[in-house]
């Protein structure tokens, strides 16, 4: 595609004079259900570039809970207090926690002050600069991590906003006067009072779509509607933008295809082979060793350097820099090695996620004995039918543990299937509800093959379970 942001090319980057944004100056911002992920790191940010900030929530967790502490941001005491919304106040932030019923956002609203989700807060404060988005069901923190540690490794100043706590960055939020803002674009709903998908609101310049696998079946019923959101994203870029995305899934193919966008590329991935901790690639007659591996992270990563190149940075360059990309947590993580055992943990979640993770695993330890355990933890996994879609997801392993909570389905109202049903669903694998029963499986998975690799993967916390249990 070449330097089709002419304004933004590197050499402009580091000279273009300071983008000046009136809505981000001195302000009085209020955060109703500031306790979220990305909702706390905003308010620390805020208040880290002199905003004065307060907030609710109904309940803090961990780490959130310490962070507004140590900060002077955590509430008095937990709930809504509509005497905390006062005119004094220039804006109020609502998280998709809060209903739409909630007494601060009512009173906010009754007094006509502004109200934004935080998608449409990050495009207020970036509506000057050149927006780049991340989008896809999968791989979207880990190709925003590497696209910000490309820019970061080539002196390139950025904002961002990712979901994920990355290495070498102090919040999940940057918001500054740098001319590129990187955002890690979902497409889950806006805000109590917005069903539209987040990354809609963004209005990108460059888009990057890893691929589409229907999720959440609780926000999106059927796979249609899942994949028309990423329809409405693409109708939201700039028509002077570009738009790259995964060639091998034919979902998101016939979808690009419909939109007739004009400036749109596929990727894959390039010639590699795996090698000890990681991967090899060979790209125009240039070898690199990078310290991630997955035939799917080689992908993204093909895709995150297209979308470098739309600014200056060459093919080399990003590949160079990616030799030092510290990964992300929970994403394929090795938490333990040793020569007889390598322990990984993994946020995988959705089926698709899953067999990523778990083709990639086998992939990179072809010769050792492999354990993957799997907790059933999302709406969308807990669903009897939709469980279905995890078949085959598995195979690749030796041996296959799906953890499963009851009590969580009871949470959730749903229908407590039996240890049969679980297993028949997957196709593979022993279902267990007693993580105990779980430990000693493994145990004995370790002890009777030398080396063993094991696969922990959940978005949850597995049952509290503890991976150090298992070193030897």
């Amino acid at each position: 595609m070449g330097t089709k942001i002419g304004i933004f090319l590197r050499v402009c980057l580091k000279e273009t004079r300071k983008l000046l944004v009136s809505f981000f100056q001195d302000m009085n911002y209020h955060f109703i259900a500031i306790g979220g992920a990305v909702m706390h790191n905003l308010a620390l940010e805020l208040q880290y570039t002199n905003h004065t900030v307060t907030g609710s929530d109904d309940n803090i967790f961990e780490p959130a809970k310490s962070r507004l502490f140590n900060a002077g941001l955590l509430p008095d005491s937990n709930g809504w207090y509509p005497n905390k919304i006062t005119k004094n106040i220039d804006g109020v932030i609502v998280g998709m926690h809060a209903k739409a019923d909630n007494p601060e956002l009512l009173h906010a609203l009754a007094l006509e002050i502004p109200t934004y989700s935080f998608p449409e807060f990050i495009y207020h404060h970036s509506q000057n600069k050149t927006r780049l988005a991340m989008a896809g069901s999968h791989g979207k923190t880990t190709c925003t991590g590497m696209l910000m540690h490309i820019l970061k490794t080539l002196e390139i100043e950025f904002d961002f906003l990712v979901g994920s706590q990355l290495p070498g960055f102090e919040r999940m939020v940057k918001l500054s006067d740098a001319p590129i803002m990187v955002i890690e674009a979902d497409e889950y709903l806006t805000s109590p009072l917005d069903s539209r998908p987040k990354f809609v609101h963004y209005k990108a310049h460059v888009a990057m779509i890893t691929g589409i696998a229907w999720d959440h079946v609780n926000v999106f019923p059927t796979e249609e509607i899942y994949h028309k959101q990423f329809s409405l994203l693409i109708n939201t870029l700039q028509l002077d933008g570009s738009l790259f995305w995964f060639e091998g899934d034919a979902a998101l193919k016939e979808i690009v295809s419909a939109s007739n966008y004009p400036n749109q590329e596929s990727y894959k991935e390039p010639q590699y082979e795996n090698i000890l901790k990681g991967s090899l690639v060979k790209v125009d007659g240039h070898s690199f060793s990078l310290p991630f591996y997955g035939k799917h992270n080689l992908q993204n990563a093909s895709g995150v350097v297209k979308m470098a190149e739309t600014f200056g940075i060459s093919a080399l360059e990003s590949w160079k820099a990616l030799q030092t990309f510290p990964g992300t947590a929970k994403r394929l993580e090795q938490v333990y090695s040793s020569p007889n055992l390598s322990i990984i943990r993994d946020f995988a979640h959705a089926p698709s996620k899953v067999e990523a993770s778990v083709l990639a695993v086998r992939e990179q330890f072809s010769t050792h004995h492999f354990i993957a355990v799997f907790e059933v933890h999302t709406y969308s996994s807990l669903d009897s039918e939709f469980m279905a879609r995890y078949n085959g997801s598995l195979d690749p392993a030796d041996e296959v543990i799906i953890l499963f909570d009851p009590h969580v389905f009871t949470q959730k109202n749903m229908e407590i299937p039996s240890k049969e049903t679980v297993e028949m669903r997957f196709g593979k694998g022993m279902a267990m509800s007693d993580i105990s029963t779980l430990k000693s499986a493994v145990i004995a998975g370790i002890q009777s093959h030398t080396p063993t690799v094991l696969l922990l993967m959940s978005s949850g916390n597995l049952g509290g379970l503890d991976p150090k249990e298992f070193q030897c």
